[in-house]
């Protein structure tokens, strides 16, 4: 008995492939899909922020780059935080 499956008309086998198992799409990794609510969020904030130092006069611009500093450290620190939790240990 042969261990190699069966030939095909084609040239091919009937072992499915990468491609074979996914007709019509592109086979391999999928990327992420660019941004987050989390993003969202914070990007609105930063828009708000934005309104405030233009609107209201008692805002300085260091106020508001130090807000932004902040608000952006917070971010990231809660996104490598989010990250770090789903880290399977071996």
């Amino acid at each position: 008995m042969s261990t190699t499956p069966p030939e095909q008309p084609g040239g091919g086998t009937t072992r499915p492939g990468m491609t074979g198992m996914m007709p019509g799409q592109w086979a391999g990794a999928r990327m992420p899909i660019p941004g987050n609510a989390e993003f969202a969020l914070w990007f609105a904030v930063e828009i708000i922020f934005v309104l405030i130092w233009i609107i209201a006069d008692s805002v300085t611009t260091r106020d508001w780059v130090m807000v932004t500093t902040v608000l952006t450290a917070f971010y990231l620190l809660s996104r490598g935080i989010a990250k770090a939790s789903r880290v399977l240990e071996q």
